[in-house]
């Protein structure tokens, strides 16, 4: 018995400087309805003008940590890509503003796995960022284990994401979606 994708239908914001990053969240998603957007000024209207279900957002290249704000204050659900060399500082920033888990773009390869162990974790109401971190470990243990989790305050070294309850209002994403490659732009 085949169950259905949870990311089916899904509305979701992916963000990111570098064309081949989005086109690979594009394939990988092919199942959500997808919007793509390059650069800050972009994604700060979409945000501002759309409703999403999750928010894909890259760390550093698109002042990530600005468009987090605005994901947090809209209740949308916030997935942090990053670099494998990212400062741990910033990463905890990230986690601190209020995502909810994060994705080296090394492991891209396993965002639909990673979403769908997130989506599913929300739903049994356990914290999702601890599922991430369970998935991700291996890439992330150095920052964790120097000066984070050594703390004897629990995976995160206390950390606790920021939460808001969730607003917004629809609009037409300008940019182009999944269903591109079946001849529809969004």
């Amino acid at each position: 018995m085949t169950t259905e994708s949870r990311l089916k239908g899904k509305r979701i914001l992916a963000v990111d400087d570098e064309e081949d990053i989005l086109e690979t969240i594009e394939d990988i998603l092919d199942e959500a309805d997808l919007d793509l957007a390059g650069d800050y000024d972009t994604a700060s209207r979409m945000i501002r003008q759309n409703r999403y279900d999750l928010a894909i957002l890259d760390i550093m290249g698109v002042n990530g940590l600005e468009l987090l704000t605005e994901t947090v204050e809209r209740g949308i659900p916030t997935v942090m890509l990053t670099a494998h060399a990212i400062n741990p500082d910033t990463l905890m920033e990230s986690i601190r503003k209020g995502a909810i888990s994060y994705l080296p773009k090394e492991a891209l390869t396993d965002l639909d796995d990673l979403l769908e162990q997130l989506l599913a974790a929300h739903e049994q109401g356990d914290p999702p960022l601890e599922t991430a971190v369970r998935k991700t470990r291996g890439v992330f243990q150095r920052p964790f284990r120097t000066g984070l989790a050594g703390k004897g305050q629990g995976i995160l070294g206390g950390v606790q994401p920021h939460v808001s309850s969730r607003q917004g209002d629809s609009g037409t994403a300008q940019t182009r979606r999944a269903d591109s490659r079946k001849g529809r732009v969004g």
